[in-house]
């Protein structure tokens, strides 16, 4: 297994924890997403990763059926988490190269780490404050991101903001936490 594998692994099972962590009667409560609910996070993970598009439509991954996200959240991310973890398991995928768009041609894993892992990652915290749940997110994952996003060309950063990827930036105290600074750069308010 690879790096990104693990990392992946790691990111999605945090994302399940707080799945299962919200109470029922929090799904409907606004996200930190404008216009989302708890479950319009999760809805946002299945719909957007599967494609047809960008990820696992992109490399051929198969889901299989996907239950309804209003029906049952954890069911639905479930089957798209395991597609991409038994994609990222497998070597052949994993290593695959396809045409990504705007991206260039990339690997499944490098697609994975350049924008899954990051999605996940944030979507943790956007579904744990909606939930009133833990919003701890993996500290090595955080600081990673926060290095990526520190080699970040000007005019990257431009485009994802402009296209809605990212909120607009949140000014934070200088000796704020490493979780904090990243959620304000994707325009997190704590």
């Amino acid at each position: 297994m690879s790096d990104i594998s693990n990392r992946f692994r790691k990111v999605a099972d945090r994302f399940t924890a707080t799945i299962y962590a919200v109470p029922p009667d929090a799904w409907e409560r606004p996200s930190p997403c404008d216009g989302w609910t708890a479950r319009d996070v999760v809805r946002h993970l299945v719909e957007w990763l599967p494609g047809p598009g960008f990820l696992l439509g992109t490399f051929g991954v198969k889901t299989g059926p996907i239950p309804s996200v209003d029906r049952d959240p954890a069911a639905a991310w479930a089957v798209v988490r395991d597609a991409i973890q038994r994609a990222l398991d497998d070597p052949v995928v994993a290593t695959r190269v396809e045409d990504c768009g705007p991206p260039g041609r990339l690997s499944f894993e490098a697609a994975v780490d350049m924008t899954c892992i990051p999605d996940v990652v944030i979507h943790t915290w956007d579904l744990a404050r909606a939930a009133g749940v833990d919003e701890r997110l993996d500290a090595d994952e955080v600081r990673r991101q926060l290095a990526g996003i520190a080699a970040l060309p000007p005019d990257v950063d431009d485009a994802m903001r402009s296209s809605g990827h990212y909120g607009p930036g949140i000014a934070v105290a200088d000796d704020a936490d490493e979780q904090t600074r990243l959620l304000a750069f994707m325009g997190r308010k704590v």
